[in-house]
């Protein structure tokens, strides 16, 4: 499938340097990151959230889980996990389950867990379960600059 056309164009329009790596095929992003032999502590995934008033992409590392409650209590927003069908109807051009975590591409609310601020490297989902989207942290912070920084996930076990 490639790089979403919708993530294409958002890198394109803000002129930033990224490059793509390619993998073996992995159907979750802790496994992306390993296919691609990148922790798990650099690899953001984004999780779609949604409550009456719209959805909220949640980006955190892959080797965490979010704490929907945590944020639920942070935004005042009675936020659940979207179902799987949404996803297509959000990103449309992504694989179903290759969440990009990178929201402002899609104008979505986007809150980002803070320990994926200062990270050398960043590299996330674009759009399909065989390729990543390599980026300075700097440059990943610059993407999202519009988003929330705040506590919402939990490492996992």
């Amino acid at each position: 499938m490639g790089i979403a056309t919708t993530i294409l164009e958002f890198l394109d329009r803000t002129g930033v340097d990224y490059n793509v790596i390619q993998h073996p095929h992995a159907p979750s992003s802790m496994r992306t990151a390993e296919a691609a032999h990148v922790s798990g502590e650099l690899v953001a995934k984004g999780v779609l959230l949604k409550d009456t008033e719209g959805y909220v992409l949640a980006v955190v590392p892959a080797s965490h889980h979010v704490q929907v409650g945590h944020v639920q209590e942070k935004l005042g927003r009675p936020l659940e996990t979207a179902p799987e069908p949404e996803l297509a109807e959000v990103f449309p051009d992504c694989e179903p389950g290759a969440v990009p975590a990178v929201g402002p591409a899609y104008e979505l609310d986007t809150i980002v867990d803070p320990s994926l601020q200062g990270q050398p490297n960043i590299y996330f989902e674009a759009g399909d379960h065989e390729e990543l989207i390599h980026v300075t942290g700097a440059v990943f912070e610059s993407l999202l600059q519009d988003a929330r920084f705040m506590p919402c996930s939990e490492h996992r076990p």
